[in-house]
C-alpha cells in the first residue's frame, strides 16, 4: 500500500511559525501556529502520520530549520518565491502558508541549495571577513566625504594614513566636523585590526580544503577569492552545467521576445529576428558576481591564454563590455569544469570558442 504524503508548509517568523498541512488530494488537514523553537516544531512534525514533505522560504532561520527538520522528514524544500508570490492580491501568514503548501503538493517549488554542512564554518568566516571589508570601505568613504564637503582635496589613500592623521584633521575648521572625523579615524583603526583577524581566520579555514589550491591555479585567483568562491558555491555538483552557474553569479543575459510567429503563404513559421536583450539577471549572488568581474578585469590587463581569448573577441568586432562578459563566463565555465574533475588549470586546454 502506498504511503500517504503530508505536505507541510511553514511561514517562519522570529517568534512563531504558521503551519499548514495538506493531504494528497489538496485538502487542508491542519492549520496551526507554532512557537519558533526546536522542541515545539519537532513535536508538531512528530504528530503527523505518514510521509512528511516540508517547505518554507529562504530567510534568516532557513539553514537552522533545514538542519533541524532534515533527519525527521522525508523531504525539505527551501525555496525563494518572491516573484511568484507577488501575484497574490492579499497577504497574511496564513495565506502565505496555504499557498506554499499547495505549491509543494503540485511540485511547483524550486529548491534553494542547503547542503554540504562541512563548509558551514568557512561560509561563516568568509561572511564575517566580507562584512568587515564592507564596514571599512563605508567608513573610508564617510571620512573622505567630510574633506570633500569642505573643498579639501582628498585624493588617493593618503587621507587614511595614520601617520598623517593630525595633518588632515588640522585642515577642518569646524570643531564638530573635526570631532566627527577623529571618531571615524578611531573606528577605521579598530576595523582594520578586526579585518585582519577575520581574514587570517577565514584563510586558515580555507586551507583545509583541496579545492582552494585548485582554484588558485587560475590566473588572478588568490587565497581570498578562492575562499569566497568555495564558501558561496560550496559544491560544484550543484550546477549540472555552466548554464545553471551563470544565472547564480549574475552573468546570464536576459532576453525578451514577443509575437514570435507569422503567417507566410498560408503557413505558420517562426520569425527570424533575434530576441531583444535586457541586460544581465539581477537575482543573483552579488558577492560572487563581483569576484568574477574583478578576475575578468585583471585578465584583460594581464597576459596569458585568457588575455588571448579576450583579444580574439575584440578582433571579431565584439564590444569591450560584451567581451569582458564573455570572458567572465568563460572563466566561470572553466573553473566549474576543473573543480568537478579535481584538476588544476591548464592553459593549453583553453578552447578558442566563446562561452
Amino acid at each position: 500500500m502506498k504511503t500517504a504524503v503530508q505536505y507541510l508548509a511553514f511561514d517562519v517568523h522570529q517568534a512563531t511559525c504558521t503551519a499548514v498541512v495538506r493531504d494528497q488530494t489538496g485538502r487542508i488537514r491542519i492549520r496551526a501556529v507554532v512557537e519558533t523553537n526546536a522542541r515545539a516544531i519537532l513535536d508538531f512534525v512528530g504528530g503527523l502520520r505518514g510521509e512528511v514533505w516540508v517547505a518554507f522560504e529562504e530567510g534568516t532561520q532557513a539553514q537552522w530549520l533545514y538542519d533541524l527538520l532534515s533527519p525527521h522528514v522525508k523531504k525539505v524544500v527551501v525555496c525563494d518565491v518572491r516573484h511568484a508570490r507577488a501575484k497574490l492580491a492579499n497577504k497574511s501568514d496564513q495565506i502565505d502558508a496555504d499557498w506554499l503548501s499547495e505549491m509543494l503538493r503540485l511540485g511547483s517549488l524550486r529548491a534553494v541549495f542547503h547542503e554540504r554542512q562541512d563548509m558551514m564554518t568557512l561560509k561563516e568566516l568568509v561572511r564575517n571577513y566580507t562584512a568587515f571589508v564592507d564596514d571599512s570601505v563605508r567608513v573610508m568613504l564617510r571620512l573622505k566625504a567630510i574633506f570633500r564637503g569642505r573643498a579639501i582635496l582628498a585624493r588617493g589613500r593618503g587621507v587614511w594614513n595614520p601617520k598623517r592623521r593630525e595633518e588632515w584633521l588640522s585642515q577642518i575648521a569646524n570643531p564638530g566636523a573635526q570631532f566627527r572625523a577623529s571618531q571615524l579615524y578611531n573606528e577605521l583603526e579598530i576595523l582594520q585590526v578586526l579585518r585582519k583577524e577575520a581574514k587570517d581566520k577565514a584563510l586558515g579555514e580555507a586551507r583545509r580544503y583541496k579545492a582552494g589550491k585548485l582554484l588558485q591555479s587560475f590566473p588572478y585567483v588568490g587565497p581570498v577569492r578562492a575562499a569566497e568562491i568555495m564558501a558561496i558555491i560550496r559544491s560544484p555538483f550543484r550546477f549540472r552545467t555552466k548554464h545553471q552557474l551563470w544565472p547564480y553569479i549574475g552573468l546570464a543575459v536576459v532576453t525578451r521576445s514577443t509575437s514570435d510567429h507569422e503567417v507566410v503563404d498560408g503557413e505558420i513559421r517562426r520569425k527570424r529576428r533575434r530576441p531583444m536583450t535586457r541586460g544581465l539577471n539581477q537575482n543573483c549572488n552579488h558577492t560572487l558576481k563581483k569576484v568574477f568581474k574583478s578576475i575578468a578585469n585583471e585578465m584583460t590587463r594581464g597576459q596569458g591564454a585568457f588575455r588571448v581569448f579576450y583579444d580574439s573577441l575584440l578582433s571579431r568586432g565584439i564590444k569591450p563590455d560584451l567581451a569582458k562578459l564573455t570572458l567572465a563566463r568563460k572563466i566561470s565555465a572553466c573553473m566549474l569544469a576543473a573543480w568537478k574533475k579535481g584538476v588544476a588549470y591548464d592553459p593549453t586546454k583553453l578552447t578558442p570558442h566563446s562561452a
